[in-house]
């Protein structure tokens, strides 16, 4: 495997010890902030670790040689695959396991896309009523497939995580699709709409904000000094 580091890489990067994460607190850099609080209780030299050039990054300098990883979700399984050993943030079961992966790829393909870009058009200086209605609906649309499945409408009544049996269970799914929807009243969202057509969604969002790592992986500690 490539060598990751090159002159140009920081020293500080270089000599990190253990994992590494370089990030900055957007919902994106937060659903791995969140993941290491639950778990602990662009530039050429970044290019290597990232070819996408996009925040967050993770870099594990556990292995023999250092070993990057890109793309949020991909890092979440990576992080609960390697120091989640009790599997308090995952699932053993194939089933809840394979359903955790649903509403994990579900947001990151289906739902970040959309409220992103709604944020994008909303505040750009030139107006594209198009772009905004469509986004605007999309987003909608996914907080409504949230929703029907927070609801339990087409299963055994109101549940408290998007995976797992019964109830469900915290686990990933849950960080990965909070960081974003968490944002909604940046998309422009009336508090009494929102109500009204996602209750239990934002039962959730409410529920999820109160983690103790939650507000420190969202927090203070993040920020840029």
């Amino acid at each position: 495997m490539a060598e990751i580091y090159t002159n140009e890489t920081p020293q500080e990067v270089k000599e990190a010890k253990g994992l590494h994460l370089l990030t900055q607190s957007t919902p994106n850099g937060q659903k791995v902030q969140i993941m290491l609080e639950e778990l602990a209780a662009v530039y050429d030299w970044y290019l290597r670790l990232n070819p996408n050039g996009r925040i967050p990054t993770i870099v594990d300098n556990t292995k023999e040689r250092p070993f990057s990883v890109m793309e949020t979700s991909a890092e979440l399984l990576y992080l609960v695959k390697k120091f989640d050993k009790d599997g308090l943030f995952t699932f053993d079961d194939e089933l809840e396991y394979s359903q955790m992966l649903q509403w994990l790829f579900f947001w990151h393909g289906s739902g970040a896309p959309y409220q992103g870009q709604l944020g994008f058009f909303s505040r750009a200086a030139e107006k594209v009523p198009m772009a905004i209605e469509r986004f605007r609906n999309e987003t909608l649309r996914v907080f409504g497939v949230l929703e029907i499945q927070l609801s339990g409408r087409y299963s055994d009544g109101p549940r408290e995580y998007l995976a797992g049996a019964g109830k469900g269970k915290y686990s990933i799914a849950d960080i990965g699709t909070w960081t974003w929807t968490s944002k909604w009243k940046l998309g422009g969202f009336k508090e009494e709409d929102m109500n009204a057509q996602f209750p239990h969604l934002l039962k959730w969002i409410s529920r999820i904000g109160e983690r103790g790592a939650v507000k420190t992986g969202t927090g203070s500690k993040y920020e840029k000094k």
